[in-house]
């Protein structure tokens, strides 16, 4: 068997590989995923320190309704989950033709879905500053920033869509490098939209560069026409590339009940869980925001640093859910099994590198994103209090991958509701109101680590296998 890919034709005959063809199938698929997540990350600081430069008013005027974005954005991605992991399984029982129905009808389904979000997200815009009580000089600005990123809600719905599928058939290349390239070219438009351009003296020949001087509102429409680009080759590699999801031939477009009600199962308690969830980091944001411009913007900062460590699980749990679910799809949970705890391992060696290094960077990065003094300081001591807690966010994160290839999406989402709101939104109104946002962050850390508690308990008992496979 080939070690860096998953050969299910030679699963579904019996082959079983090796301990160590295994890591470097995991390895081979994760780490495209995980150089395209620290890419993004590399260019949200860039994002970050560009605004920045306009000022702790910018940067808080966005911190203030990042959380809002992320929910909508999240309900929106979390959609592709149900599509996914039935292109995965069905792949790994050689039900190609049956996978690209399934992917004919995600792209319906989720244009519509979209596109009502979209809608909502637009309406509520003037009114959300203020719900989310942050002071009022930031209100307008914070406003337009979130209008805009409404309207690029949608082709970030089928950007993840397109990567999703990709990832599921096994491509974890070409995906990561298209994402790659929305960083780039979301720099690129930020630099175009955000900064009035500088005037170049050549001799006595003056060039102005271009800018559009847009300011906070630059920022947006730099992520706008970013992920438009990054949508439309996604779906055209999918559609016209992709070895096995390619739609050369006739095939079923209009939503079907054997597709949307398996996609709905798995996606449901997704559904929930990001909602519930995003709306927690929302109240944390309120919990947040009566602590001042210095609080906001060094929790928005010091999120965006964070994402560095956290980003490489996202990776490793993007070739977990590959993994298993093509595992299961073949019949073959014993390696569905193998697959999710050394997906797991790696993850938490991984992340808690990344978390020693953000311990000692911390103050060094927060310094280049931003030049208030009080915002660096209070952004790095929140960090190093969040970096011993990587180790077990990565077990939930990787193991939660590892589950939804297998179909189990339910128990997972309590495990996060319940720690997510008993162990972290609770406690953090006292803890604010007595020591701000570093008693906030503590209690952040303190959560993430009994969630991977949970995570680990139930993957270790391998109950997330006893699940029918959810295919059309």
């Amino acid at each position: 068997m080939a070690a860096s890919a998953l050969d299910i034709d030679a699963l579904r005959k019996g082959a079983t590989p090796t301990r160590g063809e295994m890591a470097k199938i995991v390895i081979a698929l994760s780490m495209p995923a995980i150089l395209a997540e620290l890419s993004t990350t590399l260019m949200q600081y860039i994002d970050a320190a560009m605004v920045g430069s306009l000022g702790a008013h910018a940067t808080a005027s966005i911190g203030l309704v990042e959380s809002s974005i992320w929910l909508i954005e999240g309900v929106a991605m979390t959609a592709s989950a149900g599509f996914t992991v039935q292109v995965a399984q069905l792949i790994g029982a050689g039900r190609d033709k049956e996978a690209r129905n399934v992917f004919r009808q995600a792209l319906v389904t989720l244009l519509v879905f979209g596109s009502l979000l979209a809608v909502v997200g637009v309406a509520v815009s003037g009114s959300l500053p203020i719900w989310l009580g942050g002071d009022p000089s930031i209100h307008a600005d914070a406003a337009l920033y979130f209008r805009i990123c409404m309207f690029a809600l949608m082709p970030i719905t089928m950007a993840r869509l397109g990567t999703g599928m990709l990832q599921c058939s096994g491509d974890m290349r070409t995906p990561s490098l298209l994402n790659i390239l929305s960083c780039v070219l979301n720099v690129v438009c930020n630099a175009l939209f955000i900064h009035e351009g500088p005037v170049l003296q050549l001799g006595t020949l003056a060039l102005p560069v271009p800018g559009m001087g847009l300011g906070i509102a630059g920022a947006a429409y730099g992520t706008l026409v970013a992920q438009v680009i990054t949508a439309v080759l996604l779906l055209l590699f999918a559609c016209t590339r992709s070895e096995r999801l390619a739609l050369r031939e006739k095939g079923v477009w209009v939503p079907q009940r054997s597709t949307i009600a398996p996609a709905w199962r798995i996606s449901w308690p997704l559904f929930i869980e990001r909602i519930v969830t995003q709306s927690a980091y929302i109240v944390l944001t309120a919990i947040v925001a009566p602590l001042g411009v210095t609080s906001v913007a060094a929790n928005s900062l010091a999120i965006t640093v964070e994402a560095v460590c956290y980003m490489p699980g996202f990776g490793i749990g993007m070739a977990a859910t590959t993994l298993v679910g093509q595992s299961v799809g073949a019949e073959r949970k014993d390696l569905a099994r193998s697959f999710a705890r050394l997906s797991t391992l790696l993850g938490t060696v991984v992340m808690t590198a990344m978390g020693a290094l953000m311990y000692l960077a911390a103050p060094l990065v927060m310094s280049m994103l931003t030049p208030d003094v009080a915002v660096q300081e209070l952004g790095a001591t929140v960090l190093r209090i969040e970096a011993f807690a990587e180790p077990l966010y990565a077990v939930s994160m990787v193991a939660s991958g590892a589950m939804r290839g297998a179909g189990d999406t339910l128990v997972p989402t309590i495990f996060s509701l319940v720690s997510m709101w008993g162990a972290r939104i609770l406690p953090s109104f006292y803890v604010a109101a007595h020591f701000g946002l570093v008693g906030v962050w503590v209690v952040m850390a303190c959560e993430l680590s009994f969630r991977g508690i949970l995570f680990l308990i139930r993957l270790l008992r391998d109950r997330w296998l006893n699940h029918e496979i959810r295919t059309a």
